[in-house]
């Protein structure tokens, strides 16, 4: 086991709290969403953390998702359930990309995806707190996270996702555990049956937002990318946007780590990016607003962005005007072209939203939102390996005499 895990200890966290209202919750008991209907955040005695550890102590644990263990929620260790969650690397992108722009890989993680980090702590704390079965709707390969980490802890999954799903991730879910079902509708389709389940009490609903943990695993994204900076910060982020809950994390994680006195005030431009197909959070970005209406008719080639309704919209669009960013939207094409253009010039294979960030971050260039000397972290959310590729049909007949030259 990693030397992280092998001792219980008691996390700093102290209360939860509505992300609208302020009303406070207690820790330790189940919840889903607040009063008011809005996401619930998990707050820490931060004063404590800094009188028991330091930067220098962080430094020296193994670089894993669990050496932040004093800024996570899960209070004994033997709750905790791993698959061996890394640190991703920053992969340069010198070529599709520019000089300082650098590739957060998140691909590396178990189940292929960002989506092992929310997942493992949300469900973490479901084990901790006594849940014994789960429902979720998901584009793929959030489900596929749910469906690893709760098998592997004994709770039972059922996991909607919409019927044009990509048939890896639907197969992969089913493969790991869970009983997925396919649903003639989007997500937000497979959330309302998800949300009526759990009203009759048939399961504990772990849609994006709806429960408070997963925002969590989620912000070690941020406290990584911290260290791996020297303890400063990326001049610009770009985040592929669907729920938001890795945007709404990484901003969560910087305010704590500066309260610590580990990082300053400086904040990177935070880059929500969307698909031009299904763009609630560019359009009410674009328009001022605090909430974003539903995208109807959403569609996009990138489907785990393809999120026509975020219940953390007013969240996403805080941090992205808080930190001088913007909310942008790239087309399928562009999304394809950039995709091709990382794999064929970097050897970095990208997810589709992936591609998204890096189309974006072009964008934001040739705009004059960010300039070739910032330092820019482009997230791919999930290995390429799991999405659709052009075919390579190309045959040599080892029979037949060979024209090397046309090789």
């Amino acid at each position: 086991m990693n030397q992280n895990l092998t001792t219980d200890r008691q996390t700093f966290a102290t209360h939860l709290e509505c992300s609208i209202t302020g009303e406070r919750y207690e820790a330790d008991q189940l919840h889903g969403l607040s009063r008011a209907g809005r996401p619930l955040l998990v707050r820490y005695d931060l004063d404590a953390v800094r009188s028991a550890i330091s930067r220098d102590t962080i430094e020296a644990r193994p670089t894993d998702l669990w050496r932040w263990r004093e800024l996570l929620p899960v209070r004994q260790t033997a709750n905790i359930v791993s698959l061996g969650e890394i640190e991703t690397p920053l992969v340069p992108l010198t070529k599709s990309g520019g000089p300082n722009v650098l590739v957060k890989d998140e691909g590396r993680l178990p189940t292929g995806s960002f989506k092992a980090r929310g997942l493992v702590m949300a469900v973490a704390m479901a084990k901790e707190l006594g849940v014994k079965k789960i429902a979720m709707p998901t584009n793929g390969n959030a489900g596929a996270a749910l469906a690893a980490y709760a098998t592997r802890c004994g709770i039972e999954t059922i996991v909607f996702c919409p019927d044009d799903t990509p048939e890896i991730n639907v197969r992969e879910i089913a493969m790991q555990g869970a009983r997925v079902w396919r649903v003639n509708g989007l997500i937000d389709d497979c959330g309302a049956i998800v949300g009526k389940g759990a009203a009759e009490g048939r399961w504990f609903d772990f849609s994006t937002l709806k429960e408070p943990y997963r925002i969590e695993g989620k912000k070690t994204m941020g406290l990584e990318l911290a260290a791996q900076f020297g303890w400063k910060l990326p001049d610009a982020i770009f985040y592929p946007t669907g729920g938001g809950t890795g945007l709404i994390g990484m901003w969560k994680a910087f305010d704590e780590l500066e309260k610590l006195g580990w990082i300053g005030s400086e904040r990177p431009k935070m880059f929500a990016v969307q698909a031009s197909g299904c763009a609630p959070i560019v359009r009410a970005f674009e328009a001022g607003e605090e909430h974003a209406e539903r995208w109807e008719d959403a569609s996009t080639v990138a489907a785990g962005i393809r999120v026509p309704k975020a219940v953390g919209d007013f969240l996403i669009l805080r941090a992205v005007r808080e930190s001088g960013g913007q909310a942008l939207a790239v087309g399928d094409p562009a999304i394809l072209k950039a995709v091709e253009a990382a794999a064929k010039q970097d050897g970095l294979l990208l997810c589709p939203e992936g591609g998204a960030t890096l189309a974006a971050y072009h964008q934001a260039l040739n705009t004059g939102l960010v300039d070739e000397d910032d330092k820019v972290v482009l997230f791919n959310c999930a290995t390429g390996l799991k999405y659709p590729m052009p075919e390579a049909p190309q045959a040599l007949d080892r029979t037949q005499p060979i024209d090397f030259d046309a090789l």
